[in-house]
């Protein structure tokens, strides 16, 4: 039993053969033994770990383990301070640029025009107004760059094309101008018919960022009537955005007239309001009312302008023909009525003009765009006589009642040319203030000699006959009128003229083309106390006006002369019984075609009130022309219509509108010794001579 037990191993040593076997991976596997019990077996197994002797740990040991786990809390801990510091540098360090971000993600701003401010008659009645409507824009795209967002804004063009009567022009148009503001609303259409909104709004689902709001629009209410004096609305230019202040791409401005003039005034400013829109693009809702600046009213505009006057020229103006008249206190240079003819309708320019109704209005031959009372200029004919007379009264050269040596028998002999008179069988001997009556042409041309061209020159200058009036109305042309001898030095050359261009001169001819605000301001002079006014509509012009430097009683005499011209001279027709009109007749010559009339008047004539000017083209003579001023004056006065509608204005039955717009008659250039041949009618050349003056139409 010794021997037995000392052959079995001992307890500490098989325990510790166990562990070296387990450590170098040797598994114990049952197996029989000497008893039929099954016992432990030993079966080698390739380890697993790093082998016996290389100083390894197992990677399971729970020192290993513990650091593992140490090392993921670090790192986890880590991430949450670093996200934490994110978080606290997001929301509170640069919570405010992130918020703006975010509103300018959701939000997108719109434009809301200021109304213009009224126009107003010297009543206060309106002449140009506001009334509600329609403009359609496309907000900016949430694309990154501007070519993504013009290429949205093309594509959705394209799907209100048809209904907004968009071509491909006016695609580019919208882009251009949405170019210039990125950032703000595209304008499609101005002013929208509610047709087009209606269908429009069917769509809008199919239009991201279409936007459809309620804008004040220009309205006249008597549409042409006043027309170039008010003048017409228009889209800011390019240029327009770079020279003033205070315009967005797309704004409407004044285009010509008072709404020109005064736009600064009439403008305002615009206000802006923002709309909530979703991530498509679509409009949900408005913003926040405190986001909403709201736009400022531009000032109104009052002026001297009579409306009720105003319509009745318009209402008996010729139909058909071309013209204008004017209307002035020669006191204060209060501008009454302003009418020009043909005109056009200003609320067609509002919101854009149609390309076809522009073009109406451009290439017509009758220039419907031009304002004859103050752009146009033409010959002034015998209203120039008075001009003459005052120069030489102011002179000294001769008094109201002086004669010329050479009576009136037709014409006048000057040199190797004889100019007629346009009586035939002649005037016979006149005073000064008879041959004012009755418009003696060969009287003024030996007053002209007289005068001389010098004095003559220096005169009108001096009295403004040859500068723009000042009137506060944008475009004013300025007479065309020698500033001095020079002027025909380089117009013939040296020498190459006589004296003989003071007779054309003296009888509102040759090388002088006024305007009709001109000429008024001339009788605005004889119709006070020799000083003129600038005439003006809203604001008189600052300085001191022109005057004629003649003394009362010539004065008086002068008036008392254009008082006979109505009575019992060329202006009869002008005559009303209740109303004394002093005025003076003017025929133009148009080498062109038929001559145009002249009638110039104001009343009553010993305190007058109103002063009156018109011209007709093509009507021939200015006696066709004198009942419709005097219409207007007894319309302005409160006398009888009754008796103001029995003065019919009857045209010659040729004066039917020429294609050729007058213009200042051009000089022939080849004679050195004569008056220019182009300044007289063609039709009336002699055929047999080339040295004979034909005669002269200008009463």
């Amino acid at each position: 039993m010794g021997a037995q037990l000392g052959d079995r191993p001992r307890v500490g040593e098989v325990a510790g053969r166990a562990a070296r076997l387990g450590a170098i991976g040797v598994v114990a596997a049952p197996g029989p033994d000497d008893r039929g019990h099954r016992r432990g077996r030993s079966v080698g197994v390739p380890a697993l770990g790093p082998r016996e002797g290389e100083g390894s740990v197992n990677s399971f040991h729970p020192y290993l383990l513990d650091r593992r786990l140490r090392v993921t809390h670090a790192l986890v801990w880590g991430a949450f301070v670093v996200i934490g510091i994110g978080f606290f540098r997001t929301q509170i360090l640069e919570h405010g640029r992130f918020k703006l971000q975010s509103e300018t993600n959701r939000l997108r701003p719109i434009i809301l025009p200021a109304p213009r401010g009224i126009i107003t008659d010297r009543n206060g009645r309106v002449l140009a107004d506001n009334v509600p409507g329609y403009t359609v824009s496309l907000l900016p795209g949430a694309e990154p760059t501007l070519d993504a967002q013009i290429a949205s804004l093309r594509n959705r063009l394209q799907r209100v094309a048809p209904l907004v009567r968009l071509d491909s022009a006016g695609i580019e148009r919208v882009v251009a101008r949405f170019r210039r503001a990125p950032y703000q609303p595209a304008l499609v259409m101005a002013d929208a018919p509610f047709p087009v909104v209606s269908q429009l709004e069917e769509r809008r689902l199919l239009v991201p960022g279409l936007v459809i709001q309620t804008e004040p629009k220009r309205y006249y209410p008597d549409s042409g009537v006043a027309a170039h004096l008010l003048g017409n609305m228009g889209e800011v230019t390019e240029q327009e955005l770079g020279q003033r202040s205070g315009l967005r791409p797309g704004a409407q401005v004044g285009r010509d007239g008072l709404e020109r003039q005064y736009d600064d005034s009439l403008r305002g400013a615009d206000g802006v309001r923002f709309v909530e829109v979703s991530a498509l693009g679509h409009v949900v809702r408005d913003a926040a009312s405190s986001t909403t600046l709201r736009p400022e009213a531009g000032e109104a505009v009052h002026t001297t302008i009579d409306l009720d006057l105003q319509r009745y020229i318009a209402r008996i103006f010729p139909a058909g023909q071309r013209g204008a008249v004017m209307a002035l206190n020669p006191n204060t240079g209060e501008v009454l009525a302003l009418y020009s003819a043909p005109g056009f309708d200003p609320n067609r320019f509002v919101g854009g003009v149609d390309p076809s109704y522009w073009r109406l209005l451009s290439e017509s031959p009758a220039h419907p765009l031009l304002d004859r009372a103050i752009q146009a200029r033409y010959p002034p004919g015998s209203t120039w006589k008075l001009a003459i007379a005052a120069m030489a009264l102011k002179r000294g050269i001769v008094t109201l009642h002086t004669r010329m040596p050479i009576a009136c028998r037709g014409g006048l002999q000057f040199g190797n040319r004889f100019f007629r008179c346009w009586m035939a069988q002649g005037h016979g001997e006149l005073t000064l203030q008879e041959a004012i009556t009755q418009s003696c042409d060969v009287y003024f041309y030996q007053l002209g000699i007289k005068l001389g061209l010098t004095s003559l020159l220096e005169d009108a200058n001096g009295w403004g006959l040859r500068t723009r009036t000042g009137i506060d109305l944008p475009g004013e042309s300025p007479p065309e009128f020698p500033s001095g001898t020079e002027y025909f030095d380089r117009l013939y050359g040296p020498r190459g003229w006589t004296s003989a261009v003071a007779l054309n001169l003296a009888i509102g001819q040759g090388e002088n083309a006024q305007t009709l605000a001109s000429m008024l301001r001339l009788y605005q002079m004889l119709a006070s106390d020799g000083r003129a006014r600038p005439p003006y509509v809203v604001h008189p012009a600052e300085g001191p006006g022109a005057g004629l430097d003649l003394a009362p009683e010539q004065l008086a005499g002068l008036r008392q002369a254009m008082i006979s011209v109505v009575q019992r001279g060329t202006a009869r027709g002008a005559q009303l019984s209740s109303i004394i009109i002093a005025g003076k007749t003017g025929t133009a010559q148009n080498p062109h075609g038929p001559n145009h009339g002249w009638f110039i008047g104001f009343a009553p004539a010993d305190k007058p009130e109103i002063v009156v000017g018109a011209i007709i083209e093509f009507a021939r003579e200015g006696p066709y022309v004198a009942p419709l001023v005097a219409r207007v004056i007894a319309r302005y006065l409160g006398a009888d219509t009754t008796e103001a509608s029995e003065y019919k204005i009857v045209l010659p039955a040729d004066t039917a509108p020429h294609e050729v717009q007058i213009l200042p008659a051009l000089p022939d250039t080849t004679g050195r010794d004569t008056l220019p041949r182009d300044t007289l009618p063609r039709d009336t050349l002699p055929r047999d001579t080339t040295h004979v003056q034909p005669r002269s139409r200008t009463r």
